[in-house]
């Protein structure tokens, strides 16, 4: 079977100008793919999936090619609003009555896992991005602080998870600076950290282990037979087994798994910076924060005091033509005191939903395995992923059937008519957030 993506690049290119890009440690350079090359494992997609597949892969002593269309991290993994949350995207109550208790559990020990690997990664590597403690839950509705109390009470007595604890309003104005918010949950075993400094790092491990590395080489089609034959614009890779952990950048490669997922796009901007003393106004425990709107604000603090706060979403092919005007308003809903504040860097990227936002892990056939459809919480659970897929391919499914346990579905109109069924849904959710 041949799979074929439309668009093809042969220009290099660089990161996206966001603030991330501008204060990244190191980009490290990778040649284009040119010419026939043989392994064991080829991975297309160079984000947190791709690397952290790679880089367990070779602990398992593989021969491995990893092919990424632009620059390592440059996707949501280089763009995101870096915070490692705990959980999945769906709750665990949620979780119990859909799947079982035991499903559930397994679920959230995951979860617990996929932190735990990335705090590991990065003690263990020596990978400078800034990691901190703490994200905060918010809630912009009254009538939903009795859930974020049930939820406290639920991780803590359920699941033994004392991490966590409820925040109510005067507290909550206390940490914010500002009375946006009812209450909400402060969660000290989750974290947030510089995304693409994360991805650059993880990237120069895998070089160091030996990892085959190929940038701006975008996969074109593949053909399976015995082997895996994949091609690019420049040369072809012959493999065993592929993984293709390209998320929302995976167009129409795999018509199988397209419809599975729905790239949306959402927007970031950070401000220039606020002093020290004026981080702390706004942000007194310098913890990341995310509301309870379907279309969520979230908002952190960087290393050297700049607010970066991601809001607003668009289903389109295309980004605002003013990304710093479209994310300010939301910014300034927020914090109507950050009216004289500069926006310094505003960027956006494309990530990918799920009709249930739980992730999308499997396999086709006997040699093709994937992950995708993080929904927004993709820091931890995309690089745990990555290790799932390995952990699979060297013959240990523990995990990976953990998550064949979890029904997936085609979006509505599947990857044709996906985008304006969505939109009217998510039209509907947005009047429904400002009622």
């Amino acid at each position: 079977m041949t799979h074929n993506y439309t668009e093809k690049k042969s220009a290099p290119e660089q990161h996206p100008a966001s603030y991330y890009f501008a204060s990244a440690n190191r980009v490290p350079e990778f040649p284009t793919l040119d010419g026939e090359v043989r392994c064991d494992v080829c991975i297309i997609g160079g984000g947190f999936t791709g690397l952290s597949a790679a880089l367990h892969l070779k602990e398992h002593g593989y021969d491995v090619i990893l092919l990424e269309a632009r620059k390592i991290g440059w996707g949501a993994s280089g763009r995101n609003g870096g915070q490692l949350g705990s959980g999945q995207r769906v709750e665990q109550l949620a979780l119990e009555k859909n799947l079982g208790k035991e499903t559930a559990r397994s679920l959230w020990d995951l979860a617990e896992e996929s932190k735990n690997l990335v705090k590991g990664l990065i003690a263990k590597h020596d990978i400078h991005c800034d990691l901190k403690p703490g994200i905060l839950h918010t809630a912009h509705k009254k009538q939903f602080l009795k859930d974020y109390q049930h939820e406290v009470e639920k991780l803590q007595n359920d699941y033994n998870y004392d991490h966590i604890r409820y925040v109510d309003g005067d507290e909550l104005s206390d940490m914010l600076g500002m009375r946006s918010y009812y209450g909400g949950t402060l969660d000290m075993g989750a974290g947030h950290l510089h995304p693409l400094n994360f991805a650059l790092g993880l990237g120069e491990v895998c070089e160091k282990m030996g990892v085959r590395i190929y940038e701006n080489s975008p996969v074109t089609s593949y053909v399976e037979n015995d082997k895996i034959v994949i091609h690019t614009p420049t040369g072809t890779v012959t493999a065993d087994k592929i993984i293709l952990g390209c998320n929302g950048y995976l167009g129409y490669l795999e018509p199988r798994l397209a419809g599975k997922i729905m790239p949306i796009n959402n927007f970031v901007v950070a401000t220039e910076p606020l002093g020290e003393a004026r981080a702390r106004q706004i942000n007194r425990d310098d913890v990341a924060i995310a509301d309870s709107k379907f279309v969520i604000n979230y908002f952190r603090m960087s290393a050297d005091h700049r607010l970066l706060f991601g809001g607003g979403e668009n289903y389109t092919p295309s980004f605002p033509k003013d990304i710093s005007s479209f994310v300010r308003k939301y910014m300034l809903e927020i914090y109507p005191s950050l009216e004289d504040v500069k926006i310094d860097y505003a960027w956006g990227g494309a990530l990918a939903i799920t009709m249930n936002r739980m992730p999308h892990i499997g396999k086709l056939g006997s040699n093709i395995y994937y992950g995708q459809g993080y929904s927004g919480h993709g820091v931890g659970m995309a690089t745990l992923t990555g290790k799932i897929l390995a952990d699979a391919i060297h013959g240990n499914h523990h995990s990976f059937d953990v998550f064949e346990k979890v029904p997936t579905y085609t979006f509505p109109g599947g990857s044709h008519l996906r985008w304006p069924l969505m939109v009217l849904g998510m039209l509907y959710y947005a009047i429904r957030d400002r009622i």
